[in-house]
């Protein structure tokens, strides 16, 4: 196969970054409220105007905001009930933070392989992880693209399990129709600087239930009683989200729908300059009952590519290009190494995956340029 011409556009080197974020609203001058006000850390009226427009965005009457996706995490088990001795199900291909929030917990994360097309976990495998001291379960859309919830809310409702939702790559994906962040017992959200929307660092929890939204606000504050200053029933952690975050997470929440379809673009731009190699690198699909996130376009190096992975990459960098490598699967990392391990899924996304610049400031120009740079590398 004769590779496409480099678009004339792509012709001199770019320096495309994997991500970056976009501050051209109302950021600077709510910060500077802060500033001015003298409200920059966990009290402001930010912090709740942040959380108010959130939960109206994942159509849930509650959202606790935290310092980071990870705190949101283990923030959404403790209001659980995840205890020391617990087990909850994970897929194995995900970011370390939906496993380590289950370890905080004194819990065993289980692991469960993906299924091919959305990388997401395979939800026909599921109940064969499930023991008597299995507590729930944790879904990742990864990369953007919603896991099949049905069944696994099926299953859950089955043993009597909840449903963490880990969006963090997700902003305003759906299901059916429906946002995710609200579709198990409780959502979290990443904002840290890669995300389509950003405070930095900084998290979310999305909940249906009042009295675990009030349980997952103790554990936020140090475990102070909220109707009673300075009593401490339990043990809590310092996960509040600053005024400063809240503030520029108010100001990309305002910009989220704009963020959200550039995205997609980008993606489409993708799906059109990268379409010559269909038969050489497996691009992401859209189910037809979701609307992906297309939070990073991640792609699939096929076994006709003879190239390695690592080394493609390495190419792409030598011309401007920032990638990234898809997750390692958990049962490699050494905390949670199985040594006897069957996840043939997951260890091929891992091993054959690239994610390709996604973010607000791309042109077609800079997608032109990474497309035809990799259809160049595949067929060397």
């Amino acid at each position: 196969m004769i590779p496409p011409p480099l678009p004339a556009s792509a012709d001199s080197r770019r320096e495309v970054r994997i991500s970056a974020p976009r501050f051209d609203g109302n950021e600077s001058k709510y910060v500077q409220e802060c500033i001015d006000s003298t409200w920059v850390s966990s009290i402001g009226r930010f912090i709740a105007l942040f959380e108010e427009g959130f939960a109206r965005f994942c159509d849930v009457p509650h959202a606790v905001a935290a310092n980071n996706g990870t705190s949101a995490l283990h923030l959404a088990l403790l209001g659980c009930g995840v205890r020391p001795g617990d087990e909850v199900i994970v897929p194995t291909l995900t970011f370390v933070a939906s496993a380590n929030a289950v370890a905080y917990c004194g819990a065993k994360p289980v692991f469960v392989d993906s299924e091919p097309r959305t990388m997401n976990l395979d939800p026909a495998l599921i109940e064969a992880r499930i023991t008597p001291k299995t507590r729930g379960i944790i879904v990742v859309h990864l990369y953007g693209h919603p896991a099949d919830m049905d069944p696994i809310l099926a299953i859950a409702r089955r043993h009597n399990l909840f449903v963490v939702e880990d969006a963090a790559e997700a902003h305003g994906a759906r299901y059916r129709g429906q946002i995710v962040g609200g579709l198990g017992d409780v959502g979290t959200f990443s904002f840290f600087g890669n995300k389509i929307i950003t405070t930095g660092e900084g998290g979310m929890v999305t909940v249906h239930d009042a009295a675990k939204a009030a349980l997952i606000r103790t554990f936020r504050g140090q475990g102070m009683q909220t109707d009673r200053r300075y009593w401490f029933p339990v043990i809590g952690y310092n996960y509040r989200m600053t005024n400063i975050q809240a503030a520029l997470g108010l100001a990309q929440l305002e910009q989220i729908e704009r963020y959200m379809a550039h995205h997609r673009t980008v993606a489409s731009w993708y799906a059109h300059y990268l379409s010559p190699i269909a038969d050489m690198v497996a691009l992401p699909i859209e189910e037809p009952w979701c609307r992906h996130a297309y939070w990073l376009y991640t792609v699939i190096l096929n076994d006709a590519v003879a190239v390695d992975r690592d080394a493609l990459m390495a190419d792409l960098a030598a011309v401007g290009i920032e990638t990234r490598p898809v997750f390692y699967p958990m049962h490699v990392l050494p905390p949670y190494f199985e040594a006897d391990a069957h996840y043939p899924v997951a260890d091929r996304l891992s091993a054959r995956g690239i994610s390709l610049p996604t973010h607000i400031g791309l042109t077609e120009a800079d997608v032109a340029y990474v497309a035809g740079h990799l259809t160049r590398l595949c067929s060397l």
